[in-house]
């Protein structure tokens, strides 16, 4: 069976979402999760956006060795050179460059003929593959290219050392018979040992379906991001196209090197990172995505699984088993449920995690592995402020009001009480009393995540500052805690952004 490149753009294109930024730590950790997942290829980030983002892709070349490390780059040399700064050092080092080809583009965003497009690819290519053995070329907006300019860019990119054509929906344009078409027109027009891509978004709903038509049609690389995370609508889910890859092979035909196992693992890991919730029925990942109420459904599925389960969840890395944890168990079981749960934390972070692990234990009579998936994510950040305590008063009688007791990196710890027009606003406050300067609230949104009436709750805030978009996550029994604990995530993520470009200038 041919073997299909997974080409993984989370850190890139998933990240550009609105509010989905990672730190540098972040993406770090975010990358060794695709390698161990199997990922051929990462797309690591944009270098020439920012200094901060070069550094970041440095050092995920320097630390992830199992997998292509690629650096995105418009078709200029700057960008080019910025892209292999980043990524020279890598075991398998990768130069993605695009130029849009579609007559749209051209005339209202390059302001380019096609003459010069095609001068342009020529060139920047073959600079492109004078500094890297690994080059890819994009075709932005392809999918309302005209076929033979597109097949005539393609071929030009390739001639010039592109060994992988990449052909993108950049705006979610096409229908899978249209973009099955194309693809096995492009596919056509090149060289056999030149591997077709698709890279499709999801505006009209369609990325996985003209991905999947793709691959039906010789694409042999299908860019993705977990969770389907990108830019507007998004982009194509890895786990939907990987699965049903998987699920189907007397349609496709084809297999990847991917980790099935890993696939739910890495989607938490994913949407704890960006502060993106996982919708319930999100295919494969979802909470409900193995879940039966309908009696009709429940009686096959006592009959025998296939009558509605076309995967079992345990292929994914699902579980519906419920581990009974208790205030008496140690670390060796914790760190042996976590484990088992994907998340395999070195001593510092387990010591964290039992903290926290206690502290629910103190309130809860069973710790759950949902219990456990929603703190695993909500650690403080020890390099900023952490919250050290919490009182609130509220009612219809006076004015609801907080005092927060807050630790900042030093150890140091600073007092200040604020009034509300409830408990959570009066946290806010005060919390902004401390750490200074009142930032705009955008969003405040909570959720019970785990069952029962000890449930813990888990708060989303983001926060705005200019142009810039913060998001925090929490949890804990006590929602208004919280929801502090949640806006201080934030707040230090909006203090550490201001120290880098400070830092920058």
């Amino acid at each position: 069976m041919d073997r299909v490149r997974v080409f993984d753009t989370t850190l890139r294109d998933g990240e550009q979402s609105p509010g989905a930024t990672m730190t540098s730590t972040e993406k770090l950790e975010v990358a060794k999760a695709l390698a161990r997942l199997g990922v051929d290829v990462i797309e690591a980030g944009f270098p020439a956006a920012s200094p901060d983002d070069l550094a970041a892709v440095r050092e995920i070349a320097l630390r992830v060795r199992s997998a292509s490390i690629c650096a995105l780059a418009r078709a200029s040399r700057n960008d080019i050179d910025k892209a292999w700064e980043a990524i020279r050092e890598a075991a398998a080092p990768r130069i993605h460059t695009f130029l849009a080809t579609s007559d749209l583009h051209l005339a209202h965003k390059l302001r380019m003929s096609r003459d010069e497009v095609r001068g342009r690819v020529r060139e920047m290519v073959s600079y492109a593959r004078s500094l890297c053995a690994d080059v890819e070329f994009s075709a932005e907006d392809a999918g309302r290219s005209d076929p033979e300019f597109l097949c005539e860019i393609a071929a030009i990119a390739a001639a010039a050392g592109a060994g992988t054509i990449n052909i993108p929906d950049t705006v979610g344009y096409t229908t899978p018979a249209e973009f099955g078409a194309l693809i096995q027109q492009v596919r056509a027009c090149l060289p056999s040992d030149v591997v077709v891509s698709v890279h499709c978004h999801d505006d009209l709903g369609l990325a996985t379906a003209n991905t999947l038509v793709g691959v039906l049609n010789g694409a042999r690389q299908v860019e993705v991001t977990i969770n389907g995370i990108g830019e507007r609508a998004g982009n194509t889910s890895l786990e939907e196209v990987v699965m049903a890859l998987h699920t189907r092979p007397a349609v496709f035909g084809v297999t990847t090197g991917i980790e099935h196992g890993l696939l739910v693992p890495t989607s938490r890991l994913v949407s704890t990172t960006t502060g993106f919730p996982v919708p319930p029925n999100k295919a494969i990942v979802g909470a409900n995505a193995f879940a039966h109420e309908s009696g009709i459904h429940q009686d096959g599925m006592l009959k025998h699984h296939l009558t509605y389960e076309i995967m079992r969840p345990e292929t994914v890395g699902a579980t519906q088993t419920r581990l009974v944890l208790g205030k008496h168990s140690g670390r060796a079981a914790l760190r042996s449920r976590l484990s088992e749960l994907g998340h395999d934390l070195d001593d510092a972070a387990l010591d964290r995690a039992f903290v926290a692990f206690k502290s629910v234990a103190e309130k809860k009579k069973q710790v759950t592995d949902a219990d456990l998936e929603a703190l695993v994510g909500f650690f403080p950040d020890e390099d900023g402020w952490t919250l050290d305590g919490l009182q609130v008063a509220c009612g219809t009688i006076g004015m609801p009001t907080a005092t927060v007791r807050l630790r900042d990196r030093n150890g140091t710890t600073v007092v200040r009480a604020a009034t509300g027009t409830g408990p959570v606003d009066a946290a806010f406050r005060a919390v902004d009393e401390i750490v200074g300067d009142a930032k705009e609230l955008l969003e405040y949104s909570v959720r019970s995540v785990t069952e029962g009436i000890d449930a813990l709750g888990e708060v989303s805030v983001r926060i705005g500052e200019g142009r810039r978009i913060f998001h925090g996550h929490a949890a804990d029994t006590d929602i208004v805690v919280a929801s502090a604990k949640a806006y201080l995530a934030a707040v230090n993520r909006m203090l550490a952004t201001r120290d880098r470009f400070k830092e920058a200038s």
